[in-house]
């Protein structure tokens, strides 16, 4: 997706105030973001990272 789409980045800012994230995974979601091809795909990498960071 592209982060400078205005659409994309109103999703962005959706997901960051409905799981209110912390800085660093504000960071980590815009990264994800960039690599994922719709928005169903970004919160399903966001889930593979949480699960890999807590273990």
């Amino acid at each position: 997706m592209n982060v400078n789409d205005a659409s994309v980045l109103e999703m962005i800012n959706r997901l960051i105030a409905s799981d209110r994230l912390n800085k660093n995974q504000i960071l980590q979601l815009v990264n994800l973001a960039a690599i994922s091809n719709n928005i169903n795909e970004l919160e399903e990498n966001m889930k593979w990272e949480t699960l890999k960071s807590k273990y």
